[in-house]
């Protein structure tokens, strides 16, 4: 049920719901601004810090060190890897065949675990947990 504010009193000295709403824009708005300079200034230091990663690596490459230590701290050289899989029905395929769920994640896809729940609402896995909880959405006005 939509209410429009104007139908709704509001205990006295305490703001209205039009201040409400148009302070709730004015700090959104703010911190929208605040986030993109933070990153935007976040960007040129990582960009900067790259190109001194670079060329530390390139100086514990050549002499093949898997540390170096200096005054000002230890650069450490390490070998990062990530994996992933194009083919998933191979990949759960093996999983299935080796008994090799540790290699998934343990979490559920929130969208797909909702609609499931929606479309079968006699079904409720073992274990599952519901967290609900009312959150509120505040959208400008087309004038503001």
């Amino acid at each position: 049920m939509e209410i429009e504010a104007d139908e709704l009193a509001v205990e006295d000295g305490a703001p209205t719901l039009e201040q409400l709403t148009k302070a709730y824009i004015k700090i959104r708005d703010s911190r929208r601004k605040l986030e993109q300079e933070f990153k935007t200034e976040d960007d040129k230091l990582r960009e900067q810090m790259q190109v001194i990663e670079e060329q530390m690596l390139d100086v514990c490459k050549k002499f093949n060190a898997s540390s170096i230590k200096t005054e000002a701290g230890t650069i450490i050289r390490s070998v990062k890897s990530r994996y992933w899989t194009n083919d998933w029905d191979s990949m759960y395929q093996f999983i299935r065949e080796n008994s090799a769920f540790a290699l998934l994640e343990k979490r559920l896809h929130q969208t797909h675990m909702k609609q499931f729940l929606e479309e079968n609402p006699d079904l409720s896995p073992i274990g599952l947990n519901v967290d609900r909880e009312y959150t509120v959405v505040v959208r400008r006005s087309k004038e503001g």
